[in-house]
């Protein structure tokens, strides 16, 4: 017997904070987690750097946003752009739009 299947929108549910990125997994496993981002006029903390210890799949699916990296690589994204960090790489957000909202996909695997 099939289980019951429960259909969600990704745009609904999920109330962010403003001052904040905000962090949702929908799916995970154990080699991977699949995350929805919600930013709104968002830009990591000026000392501060991500370093993830998975790589990361990173697909913007609306808005627009900043990224620089420890090499000094900067990155403009629109919606529909994606890449890959690789785990280990020191990053940070610089800027992601007001309006609308910036939402992103992400998957961290090994």
């Amino acid at each position: 017997m099939l289980s019951k299947i429960l259909v969600n929108n990704y745009y609904t549910g999920f109330a962010p904070d403003p001052l904040l990125e905000n962090f949702k997994i929908l799916l995970f496993g154990k080699k991977f987690n699949l995350e929805k981002i919600i930013s709104k006029g968002y830009a990591t903390p000026a000392a501060k750097w991500i370093i993830e210890e998975t790589n990361e799949f990173v697909l913007l699916l609306k808005g627009k946003a900043e990224l620089v990296f420890e090499d000094e690589q900067k990155i403009k994204l629109t919606e529909g752009d994606y890449f890959v960090i690789p785990k280990k790489t020191k990053h940070k957000v610089t800027r992601t739009s007001r309006r609308p909202l910036c939402y992103w996909l992400t998957i961290h695997y090994k």
